[in-house]
């Protein structure tokens, strides 16, 4: 047991040095390196570390990786921005499609790849609109997340909660939207009192639209696009077409395959490997120390009740504690204590709360570090401090509305 305590324990403390800028290490290879640590002191064994590998999560995300990666490559998400963003005529209109776009995009497609492919786009145009593009990233990012949070397609710890708990899609859906829907708005509302006096500018000189054409392929869209929308369709109807979700996203990976003209493997190569190595050997680490008894602490003490206090208390300590390992890390920390837990409250309420609570901090989600850091490749510097500003009142009404809209369905007897 303490060999397995002090392996998590270093794991863990590598994956948070990866939330610090200035330390160079690698999330993937302290989750990889704990999973072998475990096997060689033989807290799993060989054949116990492979069936430790949650295969439904991985060939969920691999699947949903190489569609992103086939519409990344035909140009969707370049046609995508720029259209919506073209529309915006004024500094407060540009906002609203930045977060409506952003949020809108995260939630059917993984947040992580909206936001590396629009942050360029959103710099893009602001400098065409002459307006600071500073209160757009920090908008972005933070839409990329609450938007994220409707669907188990949205972002990696909602994969990981709608796998292991077997909620089906469309209720997953249905319990969140409304908490996305409302803390998009409460976004907006947060962010014009924020920068009211940037927002309140009237047009600006550069009144006409992106002149800027998208580079895509029309041909391949066209194939593609109908692709996407069955896939859609399918995850929502997968409870009544006895299909499971992984299975979904990898019949969608094998159609795109088949129907752009690319060749598969530049497809294949855009896949995240390093995410999925990380997942794979995060697995091995949680498994064995659940396995040795490590987590039986936890489990023993937390109170964990299918109740409004439990919604409560996942909510917040999901929210802290997400800004010291990032969310994914909390979530399979936290998914052994709730295996047992009966009914769909507390897999919400993590659901909203680890994905929510990524707002408070640059470093509390893997989205805004890919927003902070393009932004820098791109000449914009985005500060810690005025994130976090920005970032205390969103995630502080966000939680807030989340835990009131979750405890309303919990009472009228629709989430259970």
């Amino acid at each position: 047991m303490l060999t397995a305590a002090v392996i998590l324990i270093l794991t863990y403390i590598g994956i948070a040095c990866t939330r610090l800028p200035w330390v160079n290490v690698d999330r993937s290879s302290a989750a990889f390196t704990g999973g072998v640590l475990m096997v060689l002191f033989g807290v799993l064994t060989f054949d116990e570390a492979v069936r430790a590998v949650d295969f439904n999560t991985i060939t969920l995300l691999l699947g949903m990786m190489v569609l992103v990666a086939a519409l990344k490559g035909v140009g969707f998400f370049d046609l995508l921005a720029v259209k919506s963003l073209s529309l915006a005529r004024t500094p407060r209109r540009l906002l609203l499609l930045v977060i409506v776009a952003t949020a809108a995009s995260s939630a059917f497609l993984v947040n992580d790849t909206v936001v590396l492919l629009f942050t360029p786009i959103v710099i893009h145009v602001c400098r065409h609109r002459r307006v600071n593009p500073v209160p757009y990233l920090i908008a972005e990012a933070m839409a990329s997340n609450i938007g994220s949070t409707a669907t188990i397609v949205g972002n990696p710890q909602n994969m990981l909660i709608g796998i292991t708990s077997g909620i089906s899609f469309a209720r997953f859906f249905l319990y969140l939207l409304p908490v996305s829907v409302v803390s998009t708005v409460a976004l907006i509302l947060i962010m014009y009192a924020f920068y009211r006096k940037t927002f309140s500018r009237g047009p600006d000189t550069a009144d006409e639209p992106v002149k800027e054409s998208p580079t895509y392929d029309a041909r391949a869209l066209r194939r593609l696009l109908p692709i996407l929308l069955l896939i859609l369709i399918a995850f929502f109807l997968s409870s009544f077409l006895k299909l499971s979700i992984p299975l979904i996203a990898l019949s969608a990976a094998a159609l795109v395959l088949l129907a752009v003209r690319a060749k598969p493997s530049s497809i294949i190569r855009e896949v995240d490997w390093v995410l999925l190595l990380f997942f794979a050997g995060l697995f091995v680490v949680i498994e064995s120390a659940h396995r040795a008894g490590v987590l039986d602490i936890f489990i023993e003490r937390v109170t964990v009740a299918p109740d409004l206090s439990g919604i409560v208390s996942v909510s917040i300590v999901s929210t802290l504690v997400s800004q010291i390992v990032s969310n994914v890390p909390l979530t399979m920390l936290l998914l052994p204590m709730l295996k047992n837990v009966p009914g769909d409250v507390l897999w919400i309420a993590l659901a909203s709360g680890s994905t929510l609570g990524g707002n408070l901090t640059i470093i509390g989600a893997v989205a805004n570090i890919i927003v902070v850091e393009g932004a820098s490749r791109d000449g914009v510097h985005v500060g810690f401090l005025e994130f976090l500003k920005v970032g205390a009142v969103v995630t502080a009404v966000t939680i807030g509305l989340s835990i009131l809209i979750l405890g309303a369905e919990y009472w009228l007897g629709w989430l259970r």
